[in-house]
């Protein structure tokens, strides 16, 4: 069953590989096959290693744009996606804001940082035994 969403923020120019690798890392005890979607940042639309990740594991890509993301608490936030996209993180808010709307989102992973790849991952369905973050979208 497809209920995770996965939030990724990334440098300019970060490889397809890398981008899976920190994925992988990332997901931990949960597969490839619960991905029901890949969210990321506006800028982010157009960048050639996110587009060829989606596409190898037939993914499609949500983007959000800066106002959706600030409306979105963050747990520790960057300074460099502060200074660089004018918001206080990518990953999480955008694995939030990419569960499907009226439906209640929990945080199961929260920012992991591979090789400049920031990946956070959030569930649909109920949580378990995993400690989760739980935010109700707007």
């Amino acid at each position: 069953m497809k209920t995770l969403s996965v939030g990724i923020g990334c440098r300019l120019h970060t490889s397809a590989d890398e981008i899976e690798t920190a994925v992988r890392a990332a997901l931990g005890s949960h597969t490839f096959e619960q991905i029901a979607t890949v969210a990321s940042i506006g800028t982010k639309a157009d960048e050639p290693g996110l587009l060829e990740f989606c596409a190898r594991h037939g993914f499609a890509l949500q983007v959000f744009n800066r106002e959706q993301i600030l409306a979105i608490r963050v747990h520790e936030p960057s300074a460099a996606a502060r200074e660089h996209l004018g918001v206080d993180g990518v990953c999480e808010p955008c694995a939030l804001l990419a569960v499907a709307a009226g439906r209640t989102a929990h945080l199961i992973a929260r920012k992991t940082v591979y090789a400049g790849v920031t990946v956070a991952i959030a569930s649909t369905a109920p949580a378990h035994s995993v400690t989760t973050i739980q935010q109700d979208l707007p």
